[in-house]
């Protein structure tokens, strides 16, 4: 049985996706019990608890993160659709095209970004919990990897005139 690397590579990227969404919703639901915890504990124990501010903040930063990949796969990310449905198909995967490689470039540009930012501030850890930088940053590394390699196979999709994948191939 042969597999088509076009195959092959849709199949783990609908993986991984589904795999950061479905930490995402991990991380949101740890959000929402923080907010919560935070508020029973300052309105009823006069209490602060600046570990859960912290916590949900890392949760928040992460679930952006790693949903990005999902929502580019999909090609769900805000877009204004109304000059390329305007055009013949031709120039309208031109326009996808030059949308792909500007993705492709925002995404390489933060991976810069990270390996300029992370060895100094990896060194660091955060001042309520005492996180290490690198491990309340490595989703965010982790979601940008994804999305080099999501913008990577969009391009490929583009060129070969491939559908993008929909909701049930990455929730499968």
């Amino acid at each position: 049985m042969t597999v088509k690397a076009e195959t092959f590579g849709r199949a783990v990227m609908a993986r991984l996706a589904r795999a950061g969404m479905w930490t995402s919703m991990g991380l949101l639901a740890l959000m929402a019990g923080l907010i919560i915890t935070q508020v029973v504990a300052r309105n009823f124990f006069d209490k602060g608890l600046p570990w859960a501010d912290e916590l949900a903040r890392f949760s928040s930063v992460s679930l952006v993160f790693l949903t990005i990949p999902l929502l580019a796969l999909r090609r769900d990310m805000v877009s204004v659709t109304m000059l390329p449905d305007m055009v013949g198909p031709n120039l309208r995967r031109w326009m996808h095209l030059i949308g792909e490689l500007a993705l492709l470039a925002f995404a390489i540009a933060l991976l810069f970004g990270f390996s300029a930012y992370l060895p100094r501030a990896g060194k660091f850890s955060t001042p309520a919990m005492g996180m290490p930088n690198w491990i309340f940053y490595g989703p965010a590394l982790i979601g940008t990897l994804v999305l080099t390699a999501a913008a990577l196979l969009r391009i490929f999709e583009t060129l070969t005139n491939t559908p993008p994948l929909d909701a049930e191939d990455t929730l499968k």
